[in-house]
């Protein structure tokens, strides 16, 4: 039976975007979780019935702790010697592709999810370049989530290996049982227009444009809405104060904190609203669109894939307070337009990112390098 490892930096990405996936391999392969020690790994590996390893790693540039991952995690490799190596997230990627590179396992696969340095400048950018240089430099295989990503590693000589994007792009699928409008009713739907938001309360997101377009809108047509499902990481990206003022007031915005269940928000809403600076593939515009909702997102990798202009939603540009309000504004003027584009919604994500399909893709690629 070959060996494979699949590793994150920490087990919250296993949790969410391994569900599922580690349990049914585990059916053709040896399979062991790899990722920083904690409950949640413990979790993954009991619930998947997966051998799980822990090895410490920091989300973010630490020299001397990072140089500690990559001992430890050499010494994972050396000692299971696995058939192939599969990470996922930033540094798990650069730490897992160097040690399995240095411990010579034959299959060292590297999934980009999304990638940081587009949005940054100066040294900072430089740096995370050369981490996914280095990352891709030892890697056998690169999968980037969608063309945007795929893109953006070779017109910036990140690699100039082969890149296969499996399926339409998306790592995850979606179970279209669970995300599925019809398990609820339409009781206690606000009057007015509703905008949902689900994501981190943060910066990159295209919160502070988010909350002054909304702003401008709800002075004209005082009915509508805008719920903000996720939490606030006011240490790594905050938002403007004056942003949270507006958000605290509580006049038309609804702050619904994070929530393990998003389904009864998207069937409250009217339509998905999602800026966001930077992407690798967002779910939540997935979510929403299984759940029946068109959305209004920026033109970024990941979102101007999911969503077909004028069809399932409409694509403006990021960072514009006011290509928001504008959008806004026209999807509350034009309910007519809003339905119809909400017909075709959960049909073109079944055809595109319905959960069976898109892990079957990535079975078919293991089981072509594997054999």
């Amino acid at each position: 039976m070959k060996k494979i490892i699949r590793s994150s930096t920490i087990p919250q990405s296993l949790d969410s975007f391994c569900a599922g996936i580690l349990n049914e391999l585990s059916q053709e392969y040896e399979v062991i979780a790899v990722s920083s020690p904690g409950e949640v790994l413990d979790k993954v590996g009991n619930r998947e019935g997966v051998r799980t390893i822990a090895v410490p790693m920091e989300r973010h540039i630490s020299l001397i702790n990072d140089l500690k991952s990559l001992w430890r995690m050499w010494r994972v490799m050396k000692s299971e010697k696995p058939d192939m190596v599969h990470s996922m997230t930033p540094k798990a990627g650069l730490i897992c592709m160097m040690a399995a590179w240095l411990a010579r396992v034959p299959r060292r696969v590297h999934t980009f999810t999304g990638l940081v340095w587009p949005t940054t400048t100066g040294i900072k950018r430089r740096i995370l370049m050369a981490t996914d240089w280095l990352t891709c430099a030892c890697a056998t295989h690169i999968i980037p989530e969608g063309e945007g990503v795929k893109n953006d590693l070779l017109n910036h000589h990140i690699t100039h290996k082969p890149i296969k994007i499996l399926g339409y792009g998306n790592v995850k699928g979606i179970d279209l049982e669970h995300y599925n409008p019809a398990l609820y009713s339409n009781e206690g739907h606000h009057e007015g227009f509703t905008f949902v938001f689900v994501g981190r309360i943060v910066r990159d997101k295209g919160i502070n444009e988010l909350v002054a377009a909304f702003d401008r809108l709800h002075k004209e047509y005082n009915d509508t809405r805008l719920v903000l499902v996720g939490k606030r990481e006011d240490n790594l990206d905050p938002v403007l104060p004056k942003t949270l003022v507006r958000i605290s007031q509580g006049d038309g915005i609804v702050s619904a904190g994070s929530q393990k269940d998003v389904r009864p928000y998207y069937t409250q809403a009217d339509a998905l609203v999602f800026p966001s600076y930077r992407e690798g593939f967002p779910n939540v515009v997935i979510e929403a669109g299984a759940m029946g909702l068109p959305s209004i997102v920026t033109d970024i990798n990941g979102s101007r894939e999911i969503i077909l202009d004028g069809k399932n939603g409409v694509i403006i540009p990021p960072r514009s307070e006011e290509a928001l309000y504008q959008a806004m504004k026209r999807f509350v003027e034009h309910p007519d337009v809003v339905a119809a584009m909400s017909k075709n919604t959960r049909s073109l994500i079944a055809s595109r990112y319905e959960q069976s399909y898109v892990r079957q893709c990535l079975y078919d690629f293991y089981h072509t390098i594997l054999n």
